[in-house]
């Protein structure tokens, strides 16, 4: 299985998605890929937020090297789910699929409800990581099986 979690800069939500995923995949003994990205291009390259850093290592997550990168059209070929954080993640993901093939890889991390971004708001954080971390186990619960 391989997973790519996208949010709006790819320093916030995504990062935690990949950090948190990775580590429950690992610790399943589940040989998959994960990933993240973010549907604008400002922080290419760059560190996750400190707030997000900090969060993840409160939980025993470590996502301090990742690097901010830009969803392409390419990561259809690449990855077998695309998970988006929101529903403008969404509609900018799905504008860059070239079929339905594509379409049909993405949806929702928490299935019809968002994951708010904490961007602007210190305190959402820990409730974002809640957030993520739960739809996570349900996924790896879910898939654990047929991987």
């Amino acid at each position: 299985m391989k997973i790519l979690m996208v949010c709006l800069g790819n320093i916030c939500r995504s990062p935690l998605a990949e950090g948190v995923m990775r580590q429950l995949a690992t610790q399943h003994k589940l040989d998959w890929t994960v990933d993240s990205a973010g549907t604008a291009g400002w922080h290419v390259g760059k560190r996750p937020d400190s707030r997000s850093t900090n969060t993840a290592n409160s939980r025993g997550v470590d996502i301090s090297q990742q690097a901010s990168r830009q969803f392409t059209a390419d990561d259809f070929d690449k990855f077998d789910q695309i998970l988006v954080m929101d529903r403008s993640n969404l509609r900018d993901v799905l504008a860059k699929a070239r079929n339905q093939q594509d379409k049909d890889k993405v949806r929702l991390l928490l299935d019809d409800a968002e994951v708010p971004d904490p961007y602007y708001d210190d305190t959402l954080f820990e409730h974002v990581y809640e957030l993520i971390e739960q739809a996570c186990i349900k996924i790896i619960s879910s898939k654990s099986t047929l991987s």
